[in-house]
């Protein structure tokens, strides 16, 4: 049978269409064939990455393996596939390394540390004793004591120490609020305030300021004994003593005290630690 030359040029159409769809598909199986054998490249790269870093870390494989909850099934199918890609996010955070270590290869460079001054010089020590005048912009505070009272009776009572005194700048005293008239000092002994107050420290208190405010730290007169604590108020009346070092000192609560039996001396507002 006889075959126009309209037939033939359909027919040879069809050919190049079904030959250029094949073509499609060929180039899109191999480039993501290529895409799969890439990424399988990386995988491994990363697990030959990791096997140098335990290494270099001085951990076995199988030590790694108990780290990580793994069967050595699991790490051999590593070895042949490479790193899963959730693994890749966990483990840095097992290894105590930064990701790009698992992935390039290259520990991350750390970021520059902005250097900022947090102190100012002032000057230095104006070496004075109690022979040294008090100039105009001075006040002599006192120091408070824990006196025992009558010999064998077990009873103290804080007094004012009429000798030792501590000079302070009145301009200080005024830039936090306090009156030199109601400013004293106490030395700090035992270890019930440290890390803050150290067995020796000397504090600043108001005696002005004596209304609680919770979890402030106050002077105390407790029947006697001369005690620094954070104070807090409960529920009737009562006071919270805390100490810093509340680990080795527990809290005490006291509930409907009254003065004669816990006395607030004043606010601290200041101290100092010698080193």
């Amino acid at each position: 049978m006889a075959v126009t030359i309209h037939e033939m040029f359909v027919k040879h159409k069809q050919y190049v269409c079904v030959n250029s769809t094949i073509d499609h598909v060929n180039f899109l199986f191999m480039s993501r064939q290529k895409e799969q054998d890439d990424k399988k490249a990386l995988k491994i790269a990363a697990f030959k990455r990791l096997v140098k870093i335990l290494r270099d870390k001085k951990i076995s494989n199988v030590e790694f393996q108990k780290m990580k909850g793994i069967d050595s099934q699991t790490w051999n199918n590593w070895r042949d596939r490479g790193l899963p890609d959730k693994e890749i996010l966990k483990i840095p955070e097992i290894l105590n390394i930064n990701i790009t270590e698992l992935t390039t290869g290259q520990c991350a460079q750390p970021t520059p540390v902005q250097v900022e001054a947090n102190g100012k010089w002032l000057s230095g020590f104006d070496l004075w004793d109690s022979a040294t005048p008090i100039y105009d912009d001075e006040v002599a505070l006192p120091f408070f004591r824990e006196v025992e009272m009558a010999a064998g009776s077990g009873r103290h009572e804080v007094q004012e120490n009429h000798g030792r005194k501590l000079r302070f700048a009145r301009s200080t005293l005024k830039k936090h609020g306090v009156a030199p008239e109601t400013a004293a000092c106490i030395t700090v002994s035992g270890n019930s305030m440290e890390p803050v107050l150290p067995d020796g420290a000397t504090i600043g208190i108001d005696t002005g300021n004596t209304i609680v405010k919770d979890g402030d730290m106050y002077a105390i007169d407790h029947e006697g004994h001369l005690r620094v604590k954070l104070l807090y108020k409960i529920p009737g009346g009562g006071l919270r003593l805390r100490s810093i070092n509340h680990e080795e000192w527990p809290d005490e609560f006291y509930t409907g005290y009254t003065e004669d039996k816990i006395k607030v001396l004043g606010r601290v507002f200041w101290y100092s630690v010698l080193r």
